[in-house]
């Protein structure tokens, strides 16, 4: 008994550590989202949520975490790839790799900053390209801190996390299942398509499904790039939570914020269910 109770005290940091960071606001999200500014219980703020304003945020939001998660997906995989066919203990992959792991937690408003210095109106490249190649990137308008440009920034830091995620499962492909294929006379799209593939594509989606709820949930780049509107569901909620023009919305932020928990609690049962599939032949 008495070694039973040591192993559970072991396990106390970390339940301590869920319960203050992850139980504790959710369940103040929760409770808020159907309290009413006087107090007592409401529905009203989660029937806001079907307001125009906040389906176009929360629609937003979904495109630009699918299309960050689709590109991001799509190239991290083939640095990956290319980086599997290196020597696995070489230079080129583990500076890679450590790269990745410093540019895959690069965000906020340093992240902002660079790209603002980079390509902002004016920014270095930016006024390089106009004066001195004669081509204005902002001819057709200031797209960076819109929603293109979001998707741009929010790439910058997908693309290194797909590789963190995704190279496990590229490492668990045995090159005798290639050889295997060859042997009995199966082509390379053979091997990718009949073997490779199908083991990969469970791994390869639920990679893809992290990419959109790390985008998705991502508040801090956005608030530094965009300064005027709330084209997100994150900063529509910052604007519900610090609006000095329109007050009493805190709640209304509440629900926002709980609907997000929701879209992003649906992702993630998806990913462990196809890291679940995923992890019966890499073990």
């Amino acid at each position: 008994m008495a070694g039973v109770l040591r192993r559970a005290l072991g396990t106390v940091p970390f339940f301590a550590y869920v319960a203050i960071f992850l139980v504790t606001p959710t369940l103040v999200v929760v409770i808020g989202a159907f309290a009413g500014d006087r107090g007592g219980v409401t529905l009203a703020n989660v029937r806001a949520l079907g307001e125009s304003y906040v389906l176009d945020a929360f629609g937003r939001s979904i495109l630009l975490s699918a299309s960050t998660a689709l590109i991001g997906a799509v190239l991290g995989a083939l640095l990956a790839y290319a980086l599997v066919t290196a020597r696995p203990n070489g230079l080129l992959r583990r500076a890679v790799t450590a790269a990745s792991g410093v540019l895959a937690q690069f965000g906020g408003v340093t992240l902002a900053f660079a790209f603002i210095a980079t390509i902002g109106l004016s920014g270095f490249a930016t006024v390089f390209l106009r004066e001195q190649v004669g081509v204005d990137i902002y001819a057709g308008g200031v797209w960076l801190f819109e929603l293109p440009g979001l998707i741009l920034v929010y790439t910058y830091f997908q693309i290194p996390l797909m590789v963190i995620v995704f190279l496990p499962a590229l490492d668990g492909i045995r090159p005798q299942w290639r050889e295997a294929a060859e042997s009995l006379g199966g082509s390379t799209w053979v091997y990718w398509t009949k073997v490779a593939g199908p083991l990969l594509a469970p791994s390869f989606l639920g990679s893809a499904l992290l990419l959109f709820a790390n985008a998705f949930s991502a508040y801090a780049t956005a608030a530094a790039l965009v300064s005027q509107g709330n084209p997100i569901i994150p900063l529509q909620i910052r604007g519900a939570l610090t609006s000095e023009v329109v007050l009493g919305q805190a709640n209304l932020g509440k629900a926002m914020a709980l609907g997000m928990i929701v879209v992003v609690a649906v992702v993630m049962a998806l990913y462990a269910l196809l890291q679940r599939r995923t992890a019966k032949w890499l073990g």
